[in-house]
């Protein structure tokens, strides 16, 4: 019998985890939801079952209990309670920053690095979701053409901020002050995506810069990034230049990544196709288009690269993640 247990289950991402499980209606026997003690008792309907939220304590892992667990309660939550589900011989799988870089912790795509996951000691750790809709292509990218340097430059929804974010979007909309953005997101784009680090950089520029460098196992491949919040509700874009050592074929290398599992090529700029936000809303693929060479430099392009930051940038890759411990 094996049992997972939903943690933050009433929360943005985590009742995402809720619609893709019961899409994919993996082989689970029992599901139980956890939550603070805020949302102890609240009724949720899952699995055309009713399922009442318990409380999440020292004591919910306690007799081996689960045998996996789905985190997205925030980064403290998962520091003290993943160490607690893992010693009790359950395999977490945590969305939080906590363990990202923790070098016994695997840092995992699926598409990218699933043998990863399967080294783990109780504790695997979900990508930043601007992280993982890029490193796909680019983990193409890198096998046909070995990539020398990235920069990235982002347009992050408000969604990315969860249930705050989406607020100031709206107040700030109505004139109304915001509370989770340091100024109106509304009509704006703020250069400035989580805290402000020594080196100038935000925490969310250095989150993608090291999860890139630890996924691809390419501890000293040249990043840099300028992450920016936009007003867009859900759907992360980012331009992404690649310089390859490698020369390189620019059809070809739109084939190449056409053929793989996860992204689609929505490229064909005479026709005004390329991905957008409001079409990539709600899906679990990584769209990709605006591929064209860089001129700039000897072997080098240009793409934009578009994904659904709550599914495939948070709960889908979590719950594709768990399909492949399970073995489906």
């Amino acid at each position: 019998m094996i049992r997972c247990a939903v943690v933050g289950a009433t929360g943005l991402v985590g009742s995402t985890f809720l619609k893709v499980l019961e899409e994919k209606n993996l082989n689970i026997d029992e599901y139980v939801l956890l939550a603070s003690s805020k949302s102890k008792g609240k009724k949720i309907k899952f699995l055309n079952k009713e399922y009442i939220v318990e409380e999440l304590t020292e004591k919910s892992f306690d007799n081996k209990r689960f045998d996996y667990a789905l985190f997205s309660a925030g980064g403290k939550i998962s520091e003290k309670f993943s160490p607690i589900a893992a010693k009790n011989g359950c395999i977490v799988i945590d969305n939080s920053s906590a363990f990202r870089m923790k070098e016994d912790v695997p840092l995992v795509v699926p598409e990218v690095n699933i043998n990863d996951a399967f080294t783990n000691n109780g504790i695997i750790a979900n990508p930043n979701c601007s992280t993982i809709q890029a490193v796909i292509p680019l983990n193409i990218l890198n096998k046909y053409y070995k990539i020398k340097r990235i920069v990235y430059s982002t347009y992050q929804a408000v969604s990315g901020a969860g249930m705050k974010g989406i607020k100031d979007l709206e107040n700030t909309s109505k004139k109304m002050k915001q509370e989770k953005f340091p100024y109106p997101i509304y009509n704006n784009c703020i250069p400035h995506i989580d805290v402000f680090l020594e080196n100038d950089y935000t925490k969310e520029e250095m989150k993608m810069i090291e999860e890139t460098r630890k996924i691809l196992h390419l501890n000293e491949l040249s990043i840099t990034a300028t992450c920016v919040r936009v007003p867009v509700l859900n759907c992360h874009s980012e331009s992404i230049n690649v310089e390859f050592e490698e020369e390189f074929d620019i059809e070809e290398l739109k084939q190449n990544l056409s053929r793989e599992d996860g992204i689609v090529l929505l490229d064909d700029p005479k026709k005004e196709i390329y991905p957008l936000a409001t079409f990539v809303d709600g899906k679990d693929d990584v769209f990709v288009g605006r591929i064209r060479r860089d001129y700039s430099v000897k072997s080098g392009i240009n793409m934009w690269c578009v994904a659904d930051n709550i599914r495939k940038g948070a709960a889908t890759n979590a719950v594709q993640i768990l399909e492949k411990m399970l073995g489906n």
